[in-house]
Parts: structure tokens; C-alpha cells; sequence
């Protein structure tokens, strides 16, 4: 089983020893690995989403037991990119967590609100050859600006010495620390998934392969949130088997309910398929 995503460690997936998806699964039984990707270089400008998958996530599968094709699991862009990758070599399961795919499904004015963001951004990403963490994290305040305002306005409520401020304070860190994407990654992002929904027309391509999920013939799970407001329920990959939580975009992963909610079932799915 390996776990893609694209942003550096601390992850969410990996937030500390007590709250640790990937460790979970591990010592559930699981033969599991979690992605780094590493900074961009100043050579790597011009790598695309596609380039991601085709010039490091490939390789690194094709470097894993040949005898044993791997299981993805990806969160959110994460998701995308291991769905990208499971097009382009043999993989034996594939699961997805509040992974964009149907942009269409987004709220227009979320769309227009992040095509505003990157005409704004592009020109000094352009001149920088990557796309700063700060960009992207303005994109995600704008998603749901009130109830950013609203966390940390509970924040502020939190005794000093709770284990809930510890929580926050990780969760924090990791939002803000990630490594920044490359320009052609991030115009990718922006444009051709965001505003021309290439992932949900079927138009997306990795190399020669046409990405078309509902197509794939091994076993498939989506996993949603109908109180994701980053990644709305509507945007999930068409895959074969689908999830529907209740639970917000990382609450999912870190929050008291995920291990009940989310960790267990997604590991007895795992063993299901050879995980």
C-alpha cells in the first residue's frame, strides 16, 4: 500500500505518533509508505501534474516488489495524482479521500473565486518558477472564509495546556509548512482542472494514457464528505465503490471520529484486497 500526496511531511497523514493514519494502518498489519516529494528544484519549473506522476510516482511503484503490484490509497490532490498513476501501470486497488476530480462539481463562485487568485498569482509564480504555500493557502481561506475565521476565534477559548491546543497548533503547522508546488504544476492545477475541468470531461492525460477512473477494472473506492467544503462530495472521482462521511476535509483524517469512521473501515477494505 502507498500513500501519495503532495505535500512535505509533517502531513496530515503523519501529524505525530498519536495521530497518525499511516502508522495506524502499519501497525494494523499493513505494508505501508507515505509519499515525500521533496522541494521543487530550481530545475523543475516546468513539471506538471503529469509530470509528477510519470517522472517520480511511477518509477518509485516500478522500484516496489514486481512480484506484487501495489495498492494507492491518496488524499485529496494526492488522490488525483495516484489516479493518474493507476492509468499508467498495474496497480491491485485504488481509494481515494476527498479527492477533487469533477471540478464542475465545485460551486461556481469557489471557481471564479480561484481563477481570480491565480490571475493575480501567475505573473510572480511565473518569475519565481513555483507556486508558494502562501498562495494556495489564501485559495483555501477563500473556500470557506467564515469558518476560518470561526477556528480561530475558538482557538482563542482553548486552555493553554489542553491537548486540544497541542491538536490545533500540529494541524496548523502542517497547513502552513508544506512545500510550495512548481509553476507548471500549480498553472495546471488552476486552469486546466479548476476552470476547464479536464479531470471530469475524461481530457486529462498522463503521457500517452487517457485517465478515465470509471473505466479501471481493478477495485476502486471514493471516499466524500458531505461537510468537505475544500473538496465538496460532488467533485469525487466516479469510481466503482463510494463512501459518504460526514465529516469536514481534515477532520476526517484527524478528528476524534476518523479512526471509527474512516481508519478501521479503510484498512478491513485493504485487507480485502490484499493490502
Amino acid at each position: 500500500m502507498l500513500i501519495p500526496s503532495l505535500i512535505n511531511p509533517p502531513h496530515v497523514l503523519d501529524l505525530s505518533a498519536r495521530t497518525s493514519l499511516i502508522r495506524w494502518l502499519v501497525d494494523q498489519g499493513h505494508d505501508g509508505y507515505l509519499v515525500d516529494w521533496g522541494h521543487p528544484g530550481a530545475g523543475d519549473s516546468m513539471m506538471d501534474l503529469g509530470g509528477h506522476i510519470a517522472q517520480r510516482l511511477v518509477p518509485l511503484l516500478q522500484s516496489l516488489d514486481p512480484k506484487r503490484a501495489p495498492i494507492l490509497v491518496g488524499y485529496c490532490l494526492g488522490g488525483t495524482l495516484a489516479i493518474g498513476a493507476a492509468a499508467s501501470i498495474p496497480v491491485a486497488a485504488l481509494a481515494t479521500i476527498a479527492a477533487p476530480w469533477q471540478f464542475d462539481g465545485f460551486p461556481d463562485e469557489t471557481r471564479e473565486s480561484i481563477a481570480k487568485l491565480w490571475a493575480e498569482a501567475k505573473p510572480m509564480c511565473d518569475r519565481l518558477g513555483y507556486v508558494p504555500m502562501e498562495v494556495l493557502q489564501s485559495g483555501f481561506w477563500a473556500l470557506d472564509s467564515a469558518r476560518t475565521i470561526c477556528k480561530y476565534a475558538d482557538f482563542a477559548d482553548l486552555a493553554d495546556d489542553s491537548e486540544a491546543v497541542d491538536a490545533f497548533v500540529v494541524v496548523e503547522d502542517w497547513a502552513n509548512a508544506g512545500a510550495p508546488l512548481t509553476f507548471a504544476a500549480g498553472r495546471e492545477l488552476f486552469e486546466a482542472l479548476y476552470v476547464d475541468d479536464v479531470t471530469g470531461r475524461a481530457e486529462w492525460r498522463v503521457g500517452d494514457a487517457a485517465i478515465r477512473p470509471a473505466d479501471f477494472a481493478m477495485p476502486t473506492l471514493a471516499i466524500s464528505s458531505t461537510t468537505d467544503t475544500i473538496v465538496p462530495a460532488a467533485s469525487t472521482p466516479p469510481l466503482a465503490e463510494q463512501w459518504t462521511l460526514d465529516m469536514g476535509h481534515v477532520g476526517m483524517i484527524v478528528g476524534s471520529r476518523g479512526p471509527k469512521r474512516l481508519w478501521e473501515p479503510l484498512s478491513q477494505w485493504l485487507f480485502k484486497h490484499g493490502g
